[in-house]
Parts: structure tokens; C-alpha cells; sequence
């Protein structure tokens, strides 16, 4: 009975976002979306403590919800130096956080929390991005399209624009979930089908 009870447990998204979504199908279709009510505040942290602390507020929300179930939260933050880019409120704001990521190197940090079946799981991924300096042209056409105002830092790899000039580390993790550390993961829990 023990054992049957560990592979009836479901996997749940705790986020809504599309892009974690089609990441997570990578890695198994057996998985639903239960979006977080978790509220995000932190003051005082560093980028790889904020994404992990809110990856792991994300996963216990739902948890606590659907105790029966594993929970998956994830969280990315944008750093440069030690100024952490949330999600832009406005187009200015938007504007203003490309003009200052223009041509510089900075850090992306996903967290990731596995929750559930008797097992606390985590871990946070970090991916060098390297920005080509802006023109003003590419900034305005680019907030333009409204994209960057429900990013982290104000763009997504995905979307183009050429703001990229390279990476170091993981591609996936710049665009909201580390798949392969991800996946190696929902292994040592062990108690999903995946």
C-alpha cells in the first residue's frame, strides 16, 4: 500500500507562467498548474537567497493546499552586481532597466523547490548573460511589444531583439527553469512519475 501511495502523487506547477510550463513538458507531461498564492517580499537578500527563498514560498503555498501532492516552485531573478531587477511596473521602468543592462554582464538566478511525499528538495542555478550595447531604437521597438513588462530584468532570451550577445551557463535557466538540474531533481525525489 506504501508504495503504491508514493506513485499516486501528482506533480504541480506552482506557477502560471507559459514559458515553465513548456520547460517542465521537456522533462514530463505528468504534471498540472496550480498557481501560487504566495506573496513575494524580500529586503536585504542577495539575488540567489531571494530566488530560492521565493521558489521555496511559491512550492509550500500550493503544498499546503494539496498536501497529498508534490509541488514544484521556481523563481528567477536578474542581477547586476548586487542590484536585484524585479518585473518592471511600467514601460519607463522597463526602458530604464534595458538602458542599464546595455553592454554590461549580469546574473540570472533561478530557484528551484521540490516540496512533498516527506522530502524538501532545492536548489538554485546560476547563468552568465552577456548584454549588447542598446540603441535606443532597439530599446523602444522592443518595449513596444509589451514582452518585457512580465519579465525579471525587463526581456526574455526567447524574444529575439538580438539584446543577447552570449551566454554562459544554462539557456533554459534564463528563461525560467534550469531544465536538466530540474530534472535531476524530480530523480532523487523519486516518489513521481515521470
Amino acid at each position: 500500500m506504501g508504495e503504491t501511495q508514493a506513485y499516486t502523487m501528482a506533480l504541480l506547477l506552482a506557477s502560471n507562467s507559459p514559458r515553465r510550463r513548456e520547460l517542465l513538458k521537456q522533462i514530463t507531461p505528468n504534471f498540472r498548474i496550480e498557481p501560487s498564492l504566495f506573496e513575494e517580499s524580500a529586503k536585504g537578500l542577495s539575488a540567489h537567497e531571494t530566488a530560492l527563498l521565493f521558489a521555496r514560498g511559491k512550492a509550500a503555498e500550493v503544498l499546503s493546499r494539496f498536501p497529498q501532492d508534490v509541488a514544484l516552485g521556481a523563481d528567477t531573478v536578474v542581477s547586476l552586481g548586487e542590484q536585484i531587477l524585479g518585473k518592471p511596473r511600467s514601460a519607463e521602468e522597463a526602458k530604464h532597466m534595458l538602458r542599464v543592462l546595455s553592454g554590461k554582464e549580469h546574473a540570472v538566478y533561478t530557484g528551484v523547490a521540490l516540496l512533498g511525499g516527506e522530502k524538501a528538495l532545492s536548489l538554485v542555478v546560476r547563468t552568465a548573460v552577456f548584454f549588447r550595447p542598446l540603441t535606443e531604437k532597439t530599446i523602444e521597438e522592443y518595449v513596444a511589444t509589451g514582452s518585457p513588462l512580465d519579465k525579471a530584468g525587463a526581456y526574455g532570451i526567447q524574444d529575439g531583439f538580438g539584446l543577447v550577445e552570449k551566454i554562459e551557463g544554462s539557456y533554459s535557466n534564463v528563461v525560467g527553469l534550469p531544465v536538466e538540474e530540474t530534472r535531476a531533481l524530480l530523480i532523487e525525489h523519486g516518489g513521481i512519475i515521470c
